[in-house]
């Protein structure tokens, strides 16, 4: 949990969101150390967006609901029931640039995430442990299987292409996918890539982060407009 937390302050600091689950133990840590920074974390729930779950995290949700932002596909006031967060970890992988699994023992749920991550061609990164515990069993599978290792906020950086010496550019202008956008003409994902030389998957992450910024909006007809 120490390790998650300051993995997630020390990217904040770097100009990167933290999206996790809202679950115990890592994801809080997660959320908690983007907001030890102000903020830029999303909670992706398994649950309606006013059901507070678990309990226990009731000032956290409200945290992130003040200083990030709150997801969820499920209509207000749906009970968190366990088929909804496996579900849900796709949203949590397609909203990323790159999943980082902190801790996992052999079946984990964090598993699903890495592969669903795997299928939308994002990239996946573990942070090893010890190998008293079982832990981490899962992690070192992940890494076993060509998984980019992390211990610090620096290999997600690198992972990322992002110099971690550097000073990050606001969202809005990173990646020049809102540069390419004119003001209140709607465009099509696959346009967009063409214009900026990237994949609609790359393209489709950056945009849900401009959406966060409120830089970007979807509209009807699943196009993109840039609200400034």
């Amino acid at each position: 949990m120490a390790t998650a937390r300051r993995l997630a302050r020390d990217l904040l600091r770097a100009g990167i969101v933290v999206v996790s689950g809202l679950a115990r133990g890592i994801d809080a840590a997660a959320h908690e150390g983007a907001l030890d920074e102000g903020g830029g974390t999303i909670a992706v729930l398994g649950c309606g967006v006013d059901v507070v779950y678990p309990r226990q995290h009731d000032r956290l949700t409200h945290q992130v609901r003040q200083q990030g932002c709150l997801v969820s596909e499920l209509p207000p006031g749906t009970l968190p029931l366990p088929r909804h967060f496996p579900l849900r970890n796709r949203i949590i992988s397609g909203l990323s640039l790159a999943v980082v699994v902190v801790e996992a023992a052999e079946r984990s749920g964090s598993l699903i995430t890495a592969r669903m991550a795997l299928e939308q061609g994002r990239d996946v990164l573990a942070v090893p442990g010890s190998v008293v515990s079982g832990c981490h069993r899962g992690c070192h599978a992940l890494i076993k299987d060509g998984a980019g290792l992390v211990e610090t906020a620096a290999d997600v950086l690198a992972a990322l292409g992002m110099d971690s010496r550097a000073p990050v550019p606001d969202v809005a202008v990173r990646g020049g996918v809102a540069g390419e956008m004119t003001p209140g003409a709607p465009i099509g994902l696959d346009d967009l890539a063409g214009r900026v030389g990237r994949s609609a998957p790359e393209v489709l992450a950056e945009l849900g982060l401009l959406e966060v910024e409120g830089v970007v909006a979807r509209v009807s007809g699943g196009l993109f407009v840039r609200l400034d």
